[in-house]
């Protein structure tokens, strides 16, 4: 429909103007186009645990349909705060004044940013970054302030930490296991951030979807929250999407000191009024799940792992094995020495049928991502075998043209 010259200008915000739509989200519309196999976008081919479903199912029958309270039914909240409770213990939550349950962690992250952030207040990224961050800086009015990761091993470089945070900073944002890289914040690195932010009064913002996806063991991930000197200046996000397959659901939650869960409450209502009330029961089922479950899924995903990882070095990527979520970033450069990332990622969906993710779309600079593509692994061991045949593709086609 076009205007007509009486018609309005069509017009945008500027805000709007200034990022694109999701290119993971894209990359899976390129896949369904050309029946690729989807290493793209984060999400499981393999089904949810029958207690979710059987709960889920439950609760539809029981009628459980209308409106739960705005910030989470309080028997979901209750659950949350007790597996906090039995998975870290010394990490005590008030279910009725801590916990706020949202559309899932994207909808937690910018409701903790609107709620908490003034504009024109800086807050931190690490970079590259997972591509949602962008946007929730720009519509909350925060002025980013980037530091990298440096690979092979994604560490922090604690001049550069220091350098980027001062007085005018409001907060840092910590994903752990990290999206893109896989990298799983040390005790070290996040001392150093506690330090901080106790010297210039800096809020965390830290989303833990994956704290159970990770492959270095008992204690491997530690959460802010239970960091000394960063249990009050915390926001916990999560969700029920990655531990437990069922990342359409959209059920996610923060945890944070009241006075901050307050905010954030008020400002989710505005921006969806409540999650799913008959997903929350099927939360509370998911919450009481075993200890053998999570181990069962960090050893599963790690099989996951090693056979992707093993055949994209084969095939020629460059890579380092991830310690956590379930991703990998990989360098292309002796398989695409121009450097084209976006024309690279096409081309293996178009002419191999894999999909993955442009680098370029987690870094500021698109030129910082150019000899990157990222993979995920939260697929059936037949659908990595599947996509590995596929690239083998690219392995001869390197033996043909040394």
């Amino acid at each position: 429909m076009t205007a007509g010259a009486s018609g309005p200008a069509m017009r945008i915000s500027g805000r709007a103007q200034t990022f694109t739509e999701s290119v993971i989200r894209d990359m899976t519309r390129l896949a369904l186009r050309h029946g690729a196999v989807n290493l793209a976008q984060g999400f499981p081919d393999f089904a949810c645990p029958t207690e979710l479903k059987e709960a889920a199912k439950a609760a539809i029958d029981a009628d459980v349909n209308q409106y739960a309270i705005t910030w989470g039914a309080a028997d979901f909240r209750a659950a949350i705060a007790a597996k906090i409770g039995r998975t870290y213990p010394g990490w005590t939550v008030d279910p009725d004044t801590e916990i706020c349950v949202t559309c899932g962690s994207t909808e937690a992250m910018i409701a903790a940013m609107l709620a908490l952030v003034d504009p024109g207040e800086e807050v931190v990224f690490f970079e590259p970054f997972y591509e949602n961050y962008g946007p929730d800086s720009i519509l909350s009015g925060a002025v980013p302030r980037l530091v990298r990761l440096h690979g092979p091993d994604w560490s922090i470089d604690p001049a550069e930490l220091r350098a980027a945070c001062s007085d005018r900073t409001r907060a840092i944002v910590v994903n752990t296991p990290h999206n893109p890289t896989g990298k799983v914040f040390s005790a070290d690195e996040l001392a150093l951030i506690a330090e901080l932010c106790q010297r210039h009064d800096i809020l965390v913002f830290t989303d833990e979807i994956y704290e159970h996806i990770h492959y270095l063991g008992p204690g491997g991930h530690i959460p802010p929250a239970t960091v000394p000197g960063l249990e009050d200046r915390t926001v916990t996000v999560n969700a029920l999407s990655k531990t437990y397959a069922v990342t359409g659901w959209r059920v996610g939650w923060t945890v944070a000191p009241a006075p901050y869960t307050e905010a954030i409450r008020k400002v989710h209502d505005f921006l969806t009024v409540g999650a799913a009330a008959p997903l929350q029961a099927a939360g509370v089922a998911a919450m009481g799940l075993p200890p053998e479950y999570y181990a069962g899924l960090a050893q599963e995903y790690r099989v996951r792992r090693d056979l992707l990882c093993g055949a994209l070095e084969n095939t020629g990527f460059a890579l380092r094995p991830p310690d956590g979520a379930y991703y990998v970033m990989c360098d292309t450069t002796d398989l695409d020495p121009a450097g084209d990332d976006v024309a690279f990622a096409r081309r293996l969906v178009s002419e191999l049928g894999v999909a993955a993710v442009p680098g370029s779309s987690f870094y500021a600079d698109p030129a910082d991502g150019r000899h990157i593509v990222r993979f995920g692994f939260p697929k059936r061991l037949e659908t990595l075998r599947a996509a590995t045949d596929r690239l083998r593709l690219l392995e001869r086609t390197r033996a043909a043209h040394p």
